[in-house]
């Protein structure tokens, strides 16, 4: 099958050869504004530069919907893809000298960086380094290239590495990635054998107390053993045996109210210990 390829605005096709006249097309979004470009750069600010500046934003436009179809396939609506790669044309028309050439060559590129930074910053639900986004596309384009062809299995590691020139280590993260473009409610119910369901959030752990108990037992048990004897078996059997400070008045033969004093004075002693050795950390006691 022949095809024709799209000609520039000099008649010249792609491939640098002159197009003739049964295979020429028009190049709908590709005007040939230079007149109007050449006109803008001698106007000052004012409404009259402003609307030539709309004027080649609206002859324009078809091209950057048409770089925008370019990446419909990706999570995002064509309208929003559409939004973002008109900003980018206004920027393009915006910084563009008519000295550099022709204006495509210039809109093309920046309206196309503008799309990918959107994706790259805005599409994102949590943020991550740039680094492994880039992993991540280049993962994307790799795994499409090696199964573009039908019946071509599904790439391992060692196949993407080899694709791409990447580490393994580097292709896992871009796979991981390529999983986490978007987060996950945590009252998503997930599917499951029962008739009932759970949600996501059912499937995770919650904060143990005891951990930081045995933190605050580990941080106290040098201050304890510091102790006078009498004071620690007194806490001993306050916070152990669960007695009351009358019971334990009775078996030591003291006051309740000494037993209360040298509680407090013991329990004050081990915390003043426990901070200064560690700073941040208390006593269970």
């Amino acid at each position: 099958m022949l095809m024709t390829m799209p000609t520039s605005r000099s008649g010249a096709s792609e491939t640098g050869s002159a197009a003739t006249p049964s295979t020429r097309r028009s190049h709908d979004d590709a005007p040939d504004t230079m007149e109007l470009f050449a006109r803008l750069a001698e106007l000052e600010d004012g409404p009259e530069r402003d609307a030539v500046r709309d004027e080649l934003v609206t002859a324009w436009l078809p091209m950057a919907h048409r770089i925008a179809s370019r990446f419909r396939d990706r999570g995002e609506s064509i309208e929003d893809l559409r939004q973002v790669a008109a900003l980018g044309l206004v920027k393009a028309v915006d910084r563009f000298e008519p000295s550099r050439g022709a204006f495509e060559s210039y809109a093309v590129p920046t309206i196309t960086g503008e799309v990918k930074r959107h994706f790259r910053d805005r599409l994102w639900a949590l943020r991550v380094p740039r680094r492994v986004q880039e992993l991540r596309n280049r993962v994307r384009v790799a795994r499409r290239e090696l199964t573009q062809h039908p019946g071509s299995p599904e790439p391992t590691l060692a196949d993407i590495a080899a694709h791409t020139g990447l580490s393994e280590e580097d292709v896992v993260a871009g796979m991981e990635a390529l999983e986490s473009f978007s987060t996950l409610s945590l009252d998503a119910e997930l599917s499951s054998g029962d008739d009932g369901g759970h949600s996501l959030a059912d499937t995770m752990g919650a904060a143990e107390a005891a951990y930081d108990v045995v933190v605050d037992r580990e941080a106290a048990k040098n201050g304890l053993r510091r102790l006078p004897e009498r004071e620690r078996a007194i806490l001993y059997m306050r916070f152990f045996e669960d007695m009351t400070q009358s019971r334990i008045a009775d078996r030591l033969g003291i006051s309740q109210m000494h037993v209360s004093r040298l509680i407090s004075r013991s329990c004050a002693r081990v915390r003043d210990e426990a901070l200064a050795e560690r700073p941040g950390g208390g006593c269970a006691v």
